[in-house]
């Protein structure tokens, strides 16, 4: 877990210097040694002033150790390890600080083969890092094959398949004209990104009020003004030199999403693809767990104090630029209790609906909250005698923040199990966890439960009984979702928890495929001729597993009786999950080229219907409503999140006017 904080800030800080061009130049060739055994070997070719590391490294808590992996098990034979030649150094690396094994200019690696199969082609990736004096760039795959018949080993490159034929093209649907819809309604459906954005400022504005209150930055804030306001002879300069001290801190975590925006410009599905990532979302699982015991007091996470050191020992230059560098170490100190709520931010954020502009106004909020205690009490010493004095309750901040984390960890693992249709954390699992988290908090600040740092409790406070009693009353709020909805046949969901919790669907005792035991498709082809059959329009639902709009829109909106008698009698229902990883079958793969130009793998369910929203509908966010006759005119103009209930019934009903104006044609 060191090796993983460690390799974390390394490349958020690369990320946030001058972007870096390709520093290694890769080269590929084969010898053949017999009759059925050949050498692959890899040349690397390395800029000056950076080093790619070896393969065999001593250390786990360093770097990503080069790795050389052939993929194609059955039809090939390893023969031995990789070996490595080159210009090997042994020497102090000053960003893990610790002694590794580098190459400097250039390095080879050889793996000898038997091939097995002469008549299949072999695959395989070289997995490596660099880094400089200064950073490291994040670890990269390079794809390579070798074709044993022309003993041929090269490096793969992502290619678009042959040009398919317009009128066959699965995700180009020729009938569709978004510009030209059969009626226009003009139903004025929620902008997403609008109200998001205010939402998640004001979630990151109260998630920095929070990080003020835990024992890493509360205790800073009289120190902090003490010394500007007290340590500068011009008082006004005092006072000036603090609000720039919060203006830099707002600024660092602006700062910290701009690498976002640069992914989400390579690819509009790239952000959404991160969120739903089955990796990422264990990996958070595990991280936010790890936080949890650490904020119970079990153990404590420091970032490297070669880091804080370097910081700190900047923040002596003095001026701008040594304010600046104290805003940043109070960031790096303040980690082990704002990381848990920042990567809370970071997780919850990073979706197609909004993009890293979410992300942003979410860093923004947190930011300002953290920086106005400092800039408010240097202009106003006065207002610190009003600040409680620091002693157990900060602790106590932490761990009820631990049980908050712990119930958030299993929503990143409830994301991963959704998309992976694995069937472990199911509708009723889920909200068992979260009431003895809930529970957990209000027994614990109640006095019932000790954690290793507590404070003895003298006394309960009267504040600390309000809390406590909020936590046993959410907790019976949660056990309301227990209860039976006869229209539904189905769990009754709570709206407070629409798109934190797993559909009622995905249930043990009430299992449905559909929202509301409704009946739908999943497969557009299938739902499309179904609706030919019984002549009727459609609803495509562009949705996903970890959705939390979609959840909100089949939790709040389609329940209503008018919306579900709509959709239930008078359309047929398509919903496609773009965030379903089920590999297609290998004749539906392909390298596709988009209309902007950018190829893209198709080899799963979800790439294949994000690209049919995307490509035929000009929309790549969640959810995406699409009213559509069965020769496929789109009927109304789509929409996406439309929380009204009279507006979406609106959207349905305008659908209904324009399929009878297609019909009469």
């Amino acid at each position: 877990m060191k090796r993983l904080f460690s390799l974390s800030l390394i490349f958020l800080v690369s990320m946030l210097q001058a972007q870096v061009g390709q520093v290694v130049d890769w080269s590929f060739e084969s010898k053949k040694v017999s009759e059925n055994e050949y050498d692959l070997i890899i040349d690397a070719k390395i800029e000056d002033h950076w080093h790619l590391y070896s393969q065999y490294l001593e250390s786990d808590d360093g770097p990503i150790a080069t790795e050389v992996k052939i993929e194609s098990e059955g039809i090939v034979e390893v023969i031995g390890k990789t070996e490595e030649s080159g210009t090997l150094l042994k020497e102090h690396d000053p960003n893990f600080d610790m002694v590794l094994s580098y190459y400097s200019h250039d390095a080879k690696f050889t793996q000898r083969i038997k091939v097995l199969n002469p008549n299949e082609i072999i695959k395989g990736y070289v997995y490596y890092m660099v880094c400089d004096e200064k950073q490291c760039l994040p670890p990269e795959y390079i794809d390579f094959t070798f074709d044993p018949k022309t003993n041929k080993l090269a490096r793969k490159l992502l290619i678009a398949d042959p040009e398919i034929e317009a009128d066959k093209d699965p995700f180009k649907r020729a009938a569709i004209d978004r510009k030209n819809p059969v009626v226009d309604c003009e139903v004025k459906a929620e902008v997403t990104e609008g109200k998001g954005i205010g939402t998640v400022f004001l979630l990151g504005f109260f998630g920095g009020l929070i990080a003020l209150l835990t024992p890493c930055v509360f205790p800073m804030i009289p120190l902090t003004v003490s010394f500007f306001t007290k340590g500068s002879k011009d008082k006004k300069k005092g006072k000036m030199n603090a609000f720039l001290y919060g203006f830099f801190i707002f600024g660092i975590y602006i700062l910290l999403s701009i690498p976002f925006h640069v992914l989400d410009g390579l690819s509009p599905d790239i952000l959404n693809n991160i969120s739903t990532s089955v990796t990422l979302n264990i990996i958070f699982f595990v991280v936010f767990l790890f936080f949890a015991f650490s904020f119970f007091g079990y153990y404590e996470i420091t970032l490297p104090a070669k880091f804080t050191n370097k910081m700190d020992s900047a923040s002596d230059v003095g001026g701008i630029v040594g304010i600046f560098f104290m805003a940043l170490t109070l960031a790096l100190v303040s980690f082990s209790c704002t990381g848990p709520i920042l990567g809370s931010l970071l997780a919850g954020s990073l979706t197609a609906d909004g993009g890293a502009w979410l992300l942003s106004s979410g860093m923004g909020g947190f930011g300002l909250a953290l920086a106005l205690p400092f800039a408010l009490f240097a202009m106003f010493p006065s207002m610190m005698n009003s600040l409680p004095s620091s002693g157990g309750w900060l602790n106590s901040v932490k761990v009820v923040l631990g049980f908050a984390e712990v119930a958030l960890a299993f929503k990143f693992l409830s994301n991963a199990d959704l998309v992976q249709h694995w069937g472990l954390l199911k509708y009723e699992t889920f909200y068992v966890i979260w009431i003895l988290c809930a529970l957990g908090a209000g027994l614990y600040l109640f006095g019932k439960i000790k954690f290793p740092h507590d404070s003895p409790i003298k006394k309960l406070s009267s504040t600390r009984k309000i809390i406590a009693a909020a936590f046993i009353l959410f907790a019976v709020y949660l056990g309301m979702a227990f209860g039976y909805d006869k229209e539904s046949e189905t769990y009754a969901p709570l709206s407070l928890m629409s798109g934190l919790a797993p559909s009622p669907g995905y249930s043990y005792m009430y299992p449905s495929h559909c929202p509301l035991a409704l009946n739908c498709f999943h497969d557009y082809e299938e739902g499309l001729a179904y609706a030919k059959k019984v002549n009727k329009p459609i609803l495509v639902d562009f949705t996903g597993y970890a959705c939390v709009n979609c959840r909100k829109m089949e939790d709040n909106v389609w329940p209503q009786p008018e919306i579900k008698k709509l959709i239930s009698d008078e359309y047929v229902l398509i919903s496609l999950y773009v965030d379903d990883k089920a590999e297609l079958p290998a004749d539906q793969q392909m390298n596709y080229k988009l209309t902007s130009g950018t190829v893209k793998a198709i080899k799963t369910v979800g790439d294949k219907w994000s690209t049919l929203q995307s490509e035929s509908f000009g929309n790549n966010s969640q959810p995406w409503y699409c009213l559509i006759s069965p020769d496929e005119k789109l009927l109304t103009a789509s929409v996406g999140n439309t929380p009204d209930v009279s507006e979406y019934r609106q959207f349905l009903e305008c659908g209904l006017e324009g399929f009878k104006q297609v019909s009469k044609k």
